[in-house]
């Protein structure tokens, strides 16, 4: 495929993305992302469902996208290897950001965890195509590196509550003893996968985005679960832990010594 016909793909699913963002937040039909699913994507629907203020993180991810759209088109931009290497999953996630949400306006939560699923696929591998790739600048590591690091990290929580909602609506208990403790065990493996991914790449800024969107994530599933309903102490300590994890980890990552990654 031309360069210029990846430019227009990613622009294409920007549009996508617009239309699904006006109609799932309520902008075109009204009732939002919250009210959708017969309340399933609300802030007190899972033990694991991050509070209300968490998802204004996608205002920044949003102007990230934007920003992301228009640098792949600029001239000195256009066939270097940042945005060539990055055009084909990127356009895959910001279409489906806009899928999704169209899914969710639709009420079909089901396929919503496959669409998530998806979007984190497509991250990852905006992740791998730019781990190595030698530094171009502040426009990369701004509309590349910390936006889908942001929007990975914030996917990876985002990806638990979304599977969470769907089994609460299949009629899984919100509230039980059991739901905590595999709560609990659901926020050890988003740590884990954390600390995976922050280790697949050596590009610092995607590295403190993901970091940063993780601990935002789970520290308002802490303030949630501490603070509001379902209310549960052991889930709102394990989620504060967590993020405090991340946190470590990520300040790790990016301090460690880099070895000089091999031309290409």
């Amino acid at each position: 495929m031309t360069t210029r016909a990846q430019q227009v793909l990613v622009s294409v699913a920007a549009v996508l993305w617009v239309v699904g963002t006006l109609l799932g937040t309520g902008a075109i039909a009204g009732g939002g992302v919250a009210s959708q699913g017969g309340g399933l994507f609300s802030d007190s629907a899972t033990l694991i469902a991050p509070k209300g203020p968490a998802f204004s993180i996608w205002s920044v991810v949003y102007v990230g996208l934007a920003g992301y759209v228009v640098w792949q088109w600029l001239p000195q931009v256009a066939e270097s290897r940042w945005a060539r290497a990055t055009r084909m999953p990127a356009a895959a996630a910001i279409a489906l950001n806009g899928l999704w949400l169209l899914v969710v306006f639709a009420g079909w939560v089901w396929l919503s965890v496959v669409v998530i699923l998806s979007i984190v696929l497509s991250l990852g591998l905006v992740l791998r195509s730019t781990s190595g790739l030698p530094r171009q600048g502040w426009g990369a590591d701004v509309w590349v590196s910390a936006t889908f690091g942001l929007y990975l990290g914030w996917v990876c929580v985002a990806t638990c509550a979304n599977i969470a909602s769907w089994l609460v609506g299949l009629g899984v208990d919100s509230d039980s003893t059991l739901s905590t403790w595999i709560t609990v065990a659901v926020l050890a493996v988003v740590t884990a996968i954390a600390a995976w991914l922050l280790s697949r790449t050596d590009q610092r800024p995607f590295q403190l985005g993901l970091a940063a969107a993780v601990v935002w994530g789970t520290a308002w599933v802490s303030a949630g679960r501490l603070t509001g309903e379902p209310r549960s102490d052991v889930v709102g300590v394990a989620a504060a832990i967590v993020a405090v994890a991340v946190a470590g980890l990520g300040v790790h990552a990016v301090a460690r010594r880099r070895v000089p990654a091999p031309a290409r």
